[in-house]
């Protein structure tokens, strides 16, 4: 029996490129919304299309394909008359459109509540923006790395003494898109109660400097300024932090009275344990210079793997690993977070699974759409004729 998805009947109109937006819309198709890109044949639809190094066709990339998985696609011209009038009669048989263009293009293009609640009254519009569309900063391009440099990331990432880092992945696109997916549904169980659709905005740089949390908190009150501290270390809690062992690294998150003890258990130091230096978290925090090399040479004693056999279970605790050792990880494998999703370029195409599980069972995926490849089909649906698409295809709307 097919799982049954919680968004199943709900039909979401987009208009997204990189990362952010098609992120954030994966994850309601993965949870069963008819999630519908709106592409622009003539741009070669969503930029992640041609992005390399790696790709499955004309106009389909590993890239698209890692943002893209359970969508359909439709080619529209949005900026001509007849693109308008498909536009709007989509609206009417949807339940929101949801967007990731610079903030002064939706009004531009008549994707907000304003311009497209007349076709549908309970219709949910979803902007997200680099700074949002209500500023003086409306018009700005932006992307994530740009957000980490301005709200601080890159000065809290990293060893103290080098340059300002940011962290290795996109993370700002990938939390602005879970966070517009959130208000997205949100708005949509309010249209529910009410009848009346809104619109919602989240903004990339709202996003990261919310990210500051309890650190932001700190300078907000006390003039706190939390910079980098050796080894990836926490700015409180210690030890919290990277330590060296005989072939590598562990990481090792005491971050408890409770864990402290029951790694003074595990490594048998009675010199480290017995040292007044190290008798409270405060002291341990002050004196976390002279922590550190005594639990290196602890931790030098043995292997990564020899020190995890030890500890796992008993504290937190865990490997440092590169790309290819997280992803032959036999952990992740196990549990289904690494699958197939078979592409009509490439039968063994690998993906990951959505994290969210439904009654134990892992959310069903297909490949990421075709450029277009559901336009006749939609149109069919809105009750276009095939000569009709035809007509259209040939002037270049669809």
């Amino acid at each position: 029996m097919s799982l049954a998805l919680p968004l199943a009947g709900v039909r979401v109109l987009t208009f997204e490129a990189f990362g952010a937006g098609p992120f954030g819309s994966m994850y309601l198709a993965d949870l069963g919304a008819e999630v519908i890109k709106i592409e622009n044949r003539a741009q070669g639809g969503d930029a992640t299309r041609g992005m390399g190094p790696y790709f499955l066709g004309e106009h389909d990339s590993h890239f698209f394909q890692t943002f893209n998985l359970n969508k359909r696609s439709v080619c529209l011209d949005l900026k001509s008359p007849e693109g308008q009038t498909i536009f709007r009669q989509l609206v009417a048989k949807s339940d929101a459109v949801l967007n990731n263009l610079r903030g002064d293009q939706p009004d531009k293009l008549g994707l907000t509540y304003t311009a497209l609640h007349e076709c549908n009254p309970r219709l949910v519009c979803a902007h997200l923006s680099a700074y949002g569309r209500d500023n003086e900063r409306r018009a700005w391009p932006g992307y994530d790395y740009l957000m980490q440099a301005e709200a601080g990331f890159l000065h809290v990432t990293g060893e103290p003494g080098t340059p300002p880092a940011r962290m290795g992945l996109s993370i700002i696109d990938y939390m602005t898109g879970i966070t517009t997916a959130l208000a997205l549904v949100s708005a949509l169980f309010g249209a529910a109660r009410s009848g009346l659709g809104r619109d919602i905005d989240v903004s990339l740089f709202d996003v990261a400097l919310h990210q500051l949390s309890y650190p932001g908190t700190w300078y907000l009150n006390e003039k706190l300024v939390t910079g980098r501290a050796p080894r990836s270390a926490h700015p409180s809690a210690t030890p919290v932090q990277l330590f060296k062992t005989a072939d590598g690294w562990i990481f090792i998150m005491c971050m408890t009275e409770k864990f402290w003890q029951e790694l003074l258990k595990v490594i048998a130091a009675p010199h480290i344990a017995q040292d007044p230096r190290f008798a409270t978290v405060s002291l341990r925090r002050e004196h976390r210079d002279d922590l550190t090399p005594l639990l290196d040479a602890e931790f030098e004693r043995d292997t990564t793997a020899a020190w995890l056999a030890k500890l796992q279970g008993v504290l937190p605790a865990a490997p440092v690993y590169d790309m290819a050792q997280a992803l032959e990880n036999p952990f992740p494998l196990a549990n289904g977070m690494i699958r197939n999703t078979p592409h009509p370029e490439r039968a063994d195409f690998r993906s990951f699974a959505n994290p969210i599980k439904l009654d134990g069972a892992r959310l069903p995926a297909r490949s990421g759409p075709a450029l277009g490849a559901d336009t006749d089909t939609v149109l069919q649906e809105l009750g276009y004729s095939n000569d009709d698409i035809a007509a259209f295809k040939s002037r270049g709307i669809l």
